[in-house]
């Protein structure tokens, strides 16, 4: 970030705290920090101490003599590298999704030919409100960067998505969106599965599989890095979302293939979930334990996504890419699942006791994997899942840059 040139603009939520320790952040990154205050914003942070932390003249208003003759609103939003909104308010959102220009950060923001990165932060039934979804949709459309807010206590004591991500992660995506590496997805909206699945027995009991979820989400975090548009579906875990991506949370291997579904159309699929083949024929009530000796479950086959989303059709994504989960025969069990399934890749791994993986598959951090297409078989040795998720997005990244 040494030297680049961010134009913060900071909206009118109680996160507007955080913008001060995030302005003294980027700087000591190297940045070079110029800020727009919004009226809102204002009423949390002063003028006074944005100008301190930033050491540059603070801009508020659209019709300032003083700031027009000596920064006009138009050399303002052109000669940054970055017009970053931190946070960016549900109304500041709708604003920038409909081209409105009734204030400075709003005229700003239409008048710019830079980059455009916006950080959400507002109260959860804001955030998942049918309105707010689609004016994010609206900006990820335009080529506007949206950093995911997170989950947790909110100020009006309300829990769930909509709080602004911690500081440092800011900093590291703000960087990520400067980085002059080449983002060949870009463009590209891939939908990712990870973690596992909970199907239930009854109220308070469920079956589920050792799955961390954690190849999943460093396969979206290395595709979000390369520039897609990645949509996460992902089963239960306790992994934080990773920068960039968008991150549906579902519960059973029924709400994940309903989700992928509503994720289409997209350019290409990547299913890492361990997703039970099985669930149970669930029990209203608490099965109790009693002389009768042990209850007989009833198992139904549940929907098979990746061979869903293998299926010819209007929406099947251009690349396909199932994982195999194997304790034996790894190589020859996937040969049969890609033939089976009709996806066009299967990346296979054992997840045995045996498999030689320090700190094992499940769970771990570290893997070895086969790429299986229908002509050809690629091991890899063992690495990181972040190493094996890298080369994988490259991969996919080159699959899709071929003519159709």
């Amino acid at each position: 970030m040494n030297g680049k040139r961010i134009l913060l603009i900071i909206g009118g939520g109680i996160a507007a705290y955080k913008a001060l320790e995030l302005i003294r952040r980027l700087r000591d990154r190297g940045a070079s920090v110029r800020c727009v205050l919004t009226e809102g914003g204002a009423q949390f942070v002063t003028p006074l101490s944005v100008a301190a932390l930033s050491e540059q003249p603070v801009y508020t208003d659209l019709f300032s003599l003083k700031d027009e003759t000596e920064m006009g609103h138009i050399q303002l939003s052109r000669e940054a590298d970055l017009l970053l909104v931190c946070p960016a308010t549900a109304d500041l959102i709708a604003k920038m999704a409909v081209g409105l220009a009734g204030d400075l950060a709003s005229t700003v923001l239409l008048a710019t030919d830079k980059p455009v990165a916006i950080v959400p932060a507002m109260n959860v039934r804001m955030w998942q409100h049918p309105a707010t979804r689609r004016n994010v949709a609206c900006l990820r459309a335009d080529g506007v960067a949206v950093m995911e807010p997170t989950e947790g206590p909110m100020a009006c004591g309300e829990y769930g998505p909509g709080r602004l991500p911690d500081v440092p992660d800011i900093v590291n995506w703000v960087a990520a969106q400067l980085e002059d590496a080449p983002r060949p997805l870009a463009g590209h909206k891939i939908l990712v599965t990870a973690g596992p699945t909970h199907e239930p027995i009854d109220p308070v009991r469920y079956i589920a599989n050792r799955s961390s979820g954690k190849q999943g989400y460093a396969v979206a975090e290395a595709l979000a890095k390369l520039g897609a548009q990645v949509t996460l579906v992902s089963g239960p875990t306790s992994l934080p979302t990773p920068a960039g991506v968008t991150r549906v949370d579902v519960e059973t291997a029924r709400e994940m293939a309903a989700a992928c579904q509503s994720a289409l159309p997209v350019d290409a699929a990547v299913c890492v979930a361990a997703v039970a083949d099985w669930r149970v024929e669930e029990s209203p009530q608490k099965i109790k334990k009693d002389a009768s000796g042990t209850p007989a479950l009833t198992f139904i086959e549940n929907p098979d996504i990746l061979a869903a989303l293998s299926r010819p059709g209007e929406n099947r994504p251009r690349l396909v890419v199932g994982f195999a989960a194997e304790t034996e025969n790894v190589i020859q069990h996937a040969k049969a699942k890609i033939a089976r399934k009709g996806c066009d890749w299967i990346v296979a791994n054992d997840v045995s006791p045996a498999s030689g993986v320090a700190g094992g598959v499940m769970g771990g951090d570290r893997n070895a994997v086969h790429i299986i297409t229908p002509t050809q078989v690629e091991s890899w040795p063992e690495a990181a899942k972040a190493d094996v998720a890298t080369l994988l997005a490259e991969r996919i990244a080159h699959a899709l840059a071929q003519p159709r």
